[in-house]
């Protein structure tokens, strides 16, 4: 069985629980998944099954859209709804939509994060949750990331009970953004406490919340044997990608993995998905060490 399974991960499960049940309802052990996703966050989880695990970097590297709630008014140990308060800045004078999205245009490009303590980031061979959970500090690495699209995408709430202003958000943005950390700085931006209250991920690499199927739809598929129907082929991860029809002679040549002459095939001077009769058979690219020769980045 090989494909790729858009999952919607639900909240409670770890990104490893989801990659066990695939594992039992497929009843195969070639099973990964490409990136991981907290427990309290729900959305799209592409796992990757068989030959597919080879495309399992690909989809890390892929870019992600998230939607969820900031609040302000106080700040948590996790930067998320989960952790202990650890500040408060009660909202006694709202914030407008104008300020809101003032700041939240500046954080679009290229910018800095520091990691939360509560993250899988090592540090000194140690993951920092494994510091966070015994109550050490350790200096934290400053990490670059990149935001595509930042903004708001409901009205702001006031509740007057919790002194605490909250609104919707979308952001498009690169891997390795941490979206509870830039839920914190435009709190810091803004000149309060903040944290993300809620989070689910609806888009990951090609992958769609609407192309998502969930764990009790597969294993309906699985007592049908039908589960390969809710595989996705491998070449949906390089739609983006410049591609070429290879004739027999070129077929033998590529599925081989040789090295070959860019002269020949001036069309490859990017990653290039090889196809052969509609079938996706290697990526090749420029040779990273030898002007003027391809080599192959991926064969399947």
């Amino acid at each position: 069985m090989d494909g790729i399974l858009p999952l919607w991960k639900e909240k409670g499960m770890t990104s490893f629980d989801c990659v066990y049940k695939v594992r039992k309802l497929l009843k195969t052990k070639k099973v990964g998944h490409s990136g991981t996703l907290d427990p309290e966050v729900n959305g799209v989880l592409p796992i990757c099954v068989g030959k597919a695990t080879k495309v399992v970097e690909n989809l890390h590297e892929a870019n992600k859209i998230y939607q969820g709630e900031i609040t302000l008014g106080f700040s948590t140990e996790t930067e998320d709804a989960h952790g202990k308060v650890v500040s408060t800045t009660p909202i006694e004078t709202l914030f407008s939509v104008q300020e809101i999205d003032e700041k939240m245009q500046n954080f679009i490009g290229e910018i800095t994060q520091i990691p939360p303590m509560y993250s899988a980031v090592k540090v000194n061979g140690k993951r920092l949750y494994e510091y966070a959970r015994a109550g050490e500090e350790v200096e934290r690495p400053v990490r670059k990331a990149t935001i595509y699209d930042f903004k708001r995408i409901s009205e702001p709430v006031y509740n007057g009970e919790t002194k605490t202003q909250s609104w919707k958000f979308e952001v498009s943005c690169s891997k390795g953004t941490y979206v509870r950390t830039l839920s914190v700085d435009l709190g810091k931006a803004l000149g309060v406490e903040a944290h993300m209250s809620q989070l689910t991920r609806v888009k990951s690499g090609p992958f769609h919340s609407d192309d998502c199927i969930t764990l009790e739809q597969l294993n309906e598929l699985a007592q049908n044997d039908k589960a390969q129907e809710a595989l996705k082929p491998v070449d949906l991860v390089f739609e983006d990608y410049p591609r070429i029809d290879l004739t027999e002679d070129e077929y033998t040549r590529f599925k081989n993995g040789a090295i070959l002459s860019q002269a020949e095939f001036p069309q490859i001077f990017a990653p290039t998905a090889c196809y052969f009769e509609e079938e996706l058979i290697s990526i090749y690219g420029p040779h990273p060490t030898k002007k003027g020769l391809l080599k192959p980045i991926k064969m399947f």
